[in-house]
């Protein structure tokens, strides 16, 4: 199969961008590298195994003639490119919000004009502020104002879904819509907001581990690849067209709980902090206390089973960022 991954150099993409080599997918990859990095994918295009079957463009899902090229060349689209992170978010509101909606529509109408299978990559922060759990991708949405930026993101994000399912209505496009709650793994950087790699850092430099509010807010991580095997094996199936998906893990955790987890694996001697959201971001942020997936949907249609639990994937990013530091 011919497979584009839109934002492939990024995190997620090029963990996906491998997955599909591995099983001897031909992978397209278009990035503008905003906040994906070409050092994802290097060990993949050093790989004498995928050197003619590897191809990646630096360039934006705003080019038509590209994306028409690219598109038309291959049998299925992962559209992973967007905005992401909190602190992107919320210092590039509008290129953020023109990014994820403008960007998905152009991936659509290009899928549509083709007939190209689509699988669009939406968020868990679509879910807004509820308390429950688990999270059904059925519940209703609930959001806080205008004013706080963050809403912007989930809005924005479910605005994709909209768009994705009207195309599939419509024009009888094949596509898929998968929720990704906290995606996590080694290559994560923590610029964006990203917890785990945030934590980790601090906790190797025996810094302290800033904690944001209370610590009581929770959150449930999922590795990367567990993520996108089921990404993978979605757009083989015939039942997964024009549905939507929640993809994540199965153990909660409360970000004090995380923070102490850390410098136990670490054995750092930092400390907790914490700092009240006012420090930490722009004044019109807003969190989300709770976030825990249903998967049960997931796991009936591909079998998906999340198996790598959070002290293995710590495991993981630790030695990952060790590792990254003695190179240096």
């Amino acid at each position: 199969m011919r497979v584009l991954i839109t934002g492939g150099a990024g995190f997620i993409g090029s963990y996906l961008a491998e997955t599909c080599l591995e099983i001897n997918d031909e992978v397209y990859i278009i990035d503008n590298l905003s906040t994906g990095s070409l050092d994802n994918l290097k060990h993949l295009q050093e790989d004498s195994r995928y050197k003619d079957r590897l191809f990646v463009h630096v360039d934006t899902i705003f080019n038509d003639k590209a994306l028409l090229e690219l598109t038309g060349t291959c049998d299925v689209v992962f559209h992973l490119a967007a905005a992401v992170g909190v602190r992107y978010i919320l210092a590039n509101p509008l290129e953020s919000i023109r990014t994820n909606i403008l960007g998905t529509e152009n991936v659509l109408k290009h899928c549509a004009r083709f007939k190209k299978k689509v699988l669009i990559a939406s968020s868990s922060e679509v879910y807004g502020k509820h308390l429950h759990a688990p999270l059904l991708e059925t519940d209703n949405i609930i959001y806080g104002p205008s004013s706080k930026s963050r809403w912007s993101y989930a809005t924005s994000k479910l605005m994709d879904e909209f768009i994705a399912l009207a195309y599939h209505r419509t024009n009888g496009l094949n596509v898929f819509i998968t929720r990704l709650f906290n995606t996590v793994g080694p290559r994560q950087s923590g610029a964006y907001g990203m917890v785990i790699p945030r934590f980790v850092s601090q906790a190797l430099h025996n810094a302290p581990l800033t904690v944001y509010g209370d610590g009581t807010q929770s959150r449930t991580f999922t590795y990367v690849k567990d993520v996108v095997r089921g990404l993978r094996a979605l757009v083989d199936s015939e039942a997964a067209v024009g549905e939507v998906f929640n993809v994540g893990g199965i153990q909660e955790i409360t970000m004090l709980d995380l923070a102490r987890m850390i410098i136990r694996k670490t054995g750092s001697g930092s400390r907790i902090e914490l700092i009240p959201y006012d420090q930490a971001f722009e004044k019109d942020f807003e969190d989300m206390q709770r976030r825990v997936p249903g998967i049960e949907k997931i796991k009936k249609v591909i079998a998906y089973d999340p198996k790598t639990d959070l002290e293995t994937i710590l495991d993981h990013i630790i030695a990952h960022m060790k590792n990254s530091a003695a190179a240096q």
